[in-house]
């Protein structure tokens, strides 16, 4: 199998076929959230780092007014192109999830999928709450997932997914490579393996993640005070079962809240 050494972000295709398959579940928890903890019906929604759109596309076709941002050209050309495709307005802007400032403020915002993590350090993680409570009405929600790097042994060094869409399969295989506490960086190795009726080939790429102990990322939401945690679950999306995160707690949605 050849393998092509190449930013899994530059292939929006394989990446959608990939992560796309969860959006129901996520979709439904989205609004359990927005009709739990607003008092206000939810119109408009963003999401930093959108990708190609998943999310954004589920929610614009289910009648929000939906924008995102996202630091690849790549991915943002994509993600509009589909919504034009279904009719929507291209949503998607060109933007680093660290500094930015939206034109009008969301009632609700999203990032469920670990895209924070990619922040290199802690002026970029505290620049990003800092933009988010900016771009979020007072009252309003964030919807953040992470997962946290615990005290205890971690338990999901790496995960596999499999996907296909007509004569597309796609083969993915994320681990981690190596942790580094003392600098909270984490090596990710990421494969794509893509099976055509023509042609089987290996997308393969490494990213790192900066690593999170709870403590240090309830630090980093609450550096601006505009933010409060009023509620945590884990990845199953239950709302009938919130989390109390301990020593041994990986992954976690938090909804917050804007004072």
């Amino acid at each position: 199998m050849e393998t092509i050494a190449g930013h899994l972000y530059d292939f929006p295709k394989y990446y959608d076929l990939i992560f796309g398959s969860d959006w129901a579940a996520e979709f439904k928890f989205l609004e359990a959230c927005f009709q739990l903890y607003l008092r206000k019906p939810v119109r408009r929604v963003f999401e930093p780092g959108c990708g190609t759109g998943r999310m954004l596309l589920r929610l614009g076709k289910a009648g929000y007014d939906i924008s995102g941002l996202d630091l690849n050209p790549k991915a943002v050309e994509f993600c509009n192109d589909r919504l034009k495709r279904h009719g929507l307005r291209a949503a998607a802007f060109l933007g680093d999830m660290a500094n930015f400032r939206l034109k009008k403020p969301a009632d609700a915002a999203f990032n469920l999928i670990n895209t924070f993590r990619h922040l290199p350090d802690e002026k970029a993680a505290r620049g990003h709450f800092r933009s988010m409570a900016d771009a979020v009405k007072k009252g309003g929600l964030y919807i953040l997932g992470v997962h946290l790097t615990p005290k205890t042994v971690q338990r999901c060094v790496e995960e596999c997914w499999s996907a296909s869409r007509g004569s597309l399969t796609v083969n993915s295989r994320l681990w981690s490579k190596s942790i580094d506490l003392k600098r909270r960086k984490e090596i990710i190795g990421m494969t794509y393996d893509v099976h055509t009726p023509t042609k089987r080939f290996r997308i393969e790429d490494e990213t790192i993640f900066r690593t999170y102990s709870a403590e240090q990322m309830r630090a980093s939401i609450l550096s601006d005070p505009r933010w409060e945690i009023v509620e945590t679950y884990d990845f199953r999306y239950d709302m009938e079962w919130p989390i109390e995160i301990n020593a041994a707690t990986e992954d976690v949605m938090y909804v917050l809240r804007r004072k």
